[in-house]
């Protein structure tokens, strides 16, 4: 059981204490840097390797970085990455194999644990991860690649100050401010000239960690100014997606024509599944050497939005782009809820953000909404 919360405060300067006190421990620090115009998760040496002083502006099919016109370390909303990257890495090895005489023998893939540390994981990652954890270890026969990498990771959350103009947390229930799954949460405070940090453990391991660093007791006024930096990223969300009822609006409305107007525009090209922190679909292929004496077998991953994904006994089930969207739309919102009884989008807004013809969830959401007519599930009592 976490110990009680008690907010402490670190001074900017002393950032480097806190990520040295986790590199003392052996783990490999994982946080935001820039990288080729894009603000990415990497690994960190210092906190000299956080991106001080730059923010970014998005919009739908927008992304730019900017400077900042003070040195914030955490001042902007997400970048194209998720911690996803690290928990179900893109391409995975899962045996291997090699001719032995008359037969084979098969090598397993090891699944190595990992000890790493995530610098900054706002909430909605925090809850992304959450869904995983849903999907792929809290379940009869865990994945044991993602179960020994998740046992390793130590959290350091990031109550966000800075929304972006896609994201849409407060509509989801999913930020700004982090209230579980996290070792330590910071809030950075910038004001009256001031620059520090407020500190709070959230795990036996993380109070452990606070004790060592030169913090104090924050107080009052100290503490109210966090909650007015939160405030911010409250008022400065890009966009809004009303939940009322939304499973059933969807099924209600299989049929709706939207569904063709967005697959006018929908290019299929599956970004918007690549950048989301929640999506976790792969494939796997087999791969032989040129003397068909030895064969690896990889798992990658994949998008509901490409045509062979759904490929059956010699045809695509959702051969169209409307369908290929409905399904994805569909499962974020509506048929996620039936496997894991929450929502699969946590207002991240990276699809909005990333999608080249800029589609937005919300957009698609709200014009539904505002044609439906009610009634019963458009296909069978639950939706289905």
């Amino acid at each position: 059981m976490a110990p009680p919360a008690e907010t402490r405060l670190l001074e900017r300067e002393h950032l480097d204490e806190l990520l040295g006190a986790l590199k003392r421990r052996g783990y490999r620090l994982l946080g935001p840097t820039v990288d080729n115009g894009a603000i990415t998760y990497d690994e960190l040496e210092s906190a000299a390797d956080l991106p001080a002083g730059w923010t970014d502006e998005q919009e739908g099919g927008t992304y730019r970085l900017r400077r900042r016109e003070d040195q914030g370390v955490f001042g902007y909303a997400v970048g194209p990455r998720s911690w996803k990257q690290f928990l179900w890495p893109p391409r995975v090895r899962l045996w291997k194999a090699r001719a032995e005489g008359d037969g084979f023998e098969i090598e397993p893939e090891p699944a190595e644990p990992s000890r790493d540390a995530y610098i900054g994981v706002r909430s909605c990652d925090l809850h992304a991860i959450a869904s995983l954890d849903s999907a792929l270890r809290d379940i009869p026969d865990p994945d044991p690649g993602y179960a020994a990498r998740r046992a390793g990771v130590f959290i350091v959350a990031l109550n966000c100050w800075q929304a972006g103009g896609t994201c849409f947390c407060v509509s989801m229930g999913t930020g700004p401010r982090a209230t579980s799954g996290y070792d330590i949460a910071l809030t950075e405070v910038l004001e009256d000239g001031r620059h520090y940090f407020l500190v709070e453990p959230g795990s036996a391991a993380g109070a452990e960690v606070v004790a060592e660093l030169p913090a104090r007791d924050a107080g009052a006024d100290e503490v109210a100014a966090g909650e007015r930096a939160v405030e911010l990223a409250v008022a400065g969300q890009g966009r809004t997606l009303d939940t009322t009822d939304l499973k059933g609006l969807l099924y209600r409305n299989y049929e709706h024509p939207r569904w063709d107007d967005v697959a006018d525009r929908c290019l299929t090209c599956g970004n918007c599944t690549m950048v989301c922190p929640t999506c976790f679909c792969t494939s796997v292929e087999d791969v032989t050497d040129l003397t068909g004496t030895e064969a690896e077998r990889t798992r990658e991953w994949d998008s509901c939005f490409t045509l062979d994904f759904s490929y059956v006994h010699g045809g695509s089930i959702r051969s169209t782009p409307r369908a290929r969207y409905r399904q994805w739309m569909t499962h974020k919102l509506a048929t996620w809820g039936d496997q894991f009884d929450t929502f699969g989008c946590v207002g991240c807004g990276r699809c909005i953000t990333w999608c080249p013809v800029a589609i937005d969830i919300t957009e698609e959401a709200a014009a539904i909404r505002a044609t439906d007519g009610g009634g019963p599930p458009a296909w069978g009592e639950d939706g289905r």
